[in-house]
């Protein structure tokens, strides 16, 4: 009996012990979110710009991904003018550090070619050029933001499929909450059930998000065999938003006692202690390690 007691015990304290190695290990490793929508017009980019500050705000060193390729319009947020972008790259001219941009301490950006209709298909080529740069560019960030664009475009699901989490932008429109199933349906029936997360945008209260909610976790919880809809919470309609946006500012640096700048600092706060997904190794590398192996969408 003692010497089973002394077992459980034994085999109790080598639990504990991988348990708070594999935190430790979890809690060095960046956070890859990947920020869609179903459609476009809805505020992710904005949202991925704020919550960068947001972060920034935290003592985290932030990357941003602009993968709206082809439509790119995070610069715009900034106020900043990129000489070159990921396009550059892809054609060999300049390397990924070189076309990086810092518009401010703890904040880079890796700017996608506005207007560049040929990059919103990467073929297998270009896809292995950018596995390649970051292997060499050996970046460091707690989180890689990666901004992709609206719809389910096969670059939108690349992104999505290779990141740790997605999370999920939609509004009270109908447009915008059918469109964000679509999303949810189209990446489940190619590759199995999901996680995903989600913060409903432009609204006029607690209510109307929590019903957007509703109607897509139980359309998902029908129809979508194992996918999880987790809710993230809302970000208000706002005056300071668009004000700020007009001034090409974030509203979380422009009016931080905003509401929505306020909704903001806890959405962040919400996805940096969420716990992580089981299978993540959480970094960069692993992450373009995936994007490029993934089969054809």
């Amino acid at each position: 009996m003692d010497q089973a007691t002394s077992l459980r015990k034994m085999i109790s304290r080598q639990g504990a012990q991988r348990r708070q190695a594999v935190a430790a290990l979890s809690s060095d490793q960046p956070r890859v979110i990947a920020v869609s929508s179903g459609k476009g017009g809805v505020g992710k980019t904005n949202l991925v710009g704020n919550l960068a500050r947001a972060f920034a705000g935290m003592g985290k060193e932030v990357l941003i991904l602009d993968a709206d390729l082809g439509l790119a319009n995070i610069d715009i947020l900034f106020g900043i003018r990129p000489a070159f972008h990921i396009g550059h790259v892809l054609n060999g001219e300049k390397t990924l550090k070189e076309v990086m941009v810092s518009p401010s301490d703890r904040i880079r950006i890796i700017p996608a070619g506005s207007g560049t209709s040929g990059l919103t298909h990467l073929t297998e080529g270009q896809k292995l050029t950018l596995l390649g740069e970051f292997e060499s560019a050996d970046l460091e960030a707690d989180v890689v933001l990666i901004d992709t664009g609206a719809g389910i475009s096969k670059n939108v699901l690349y992104f999505n499929l290779a990141a740790d989490e997605c999370l999920l932008v939609a509004t009270p429109e109908p447009t915008s909450i059918t469109d964000a199933y679509a999303m949810m349906k189209v990446m489940t029936a190619e590759h199995g059930p999901r996680h995903f997360k989600l913060v409903v945008n432009m609204v006029s209260s607690v209510k109307e998000a929590k019903q957007v909610f509703l109607t897509l976790n139980q359309a998902a919880e029908r129809f979508l065999t194992g996918v999880v809809l987790e809710y993230m919470g809302h970000i208000s309609m706002d005056p300071m938003l668009r004000k700020s946006v007009q001034e090409r500012k974030t509203v979380f640096t422009a009016y931080p006692r905003a509401e929505c700048s306020q909704q903001i600092a806890k959405l962040a706060k919400m996805l940096v202690t969420a716990p992580r997904r089981h299978d993540t190794e959480g970094s960069i590398k692993l992450f373009f390690k995936r994007f490029t192996a993934l089969p054809p969408v």
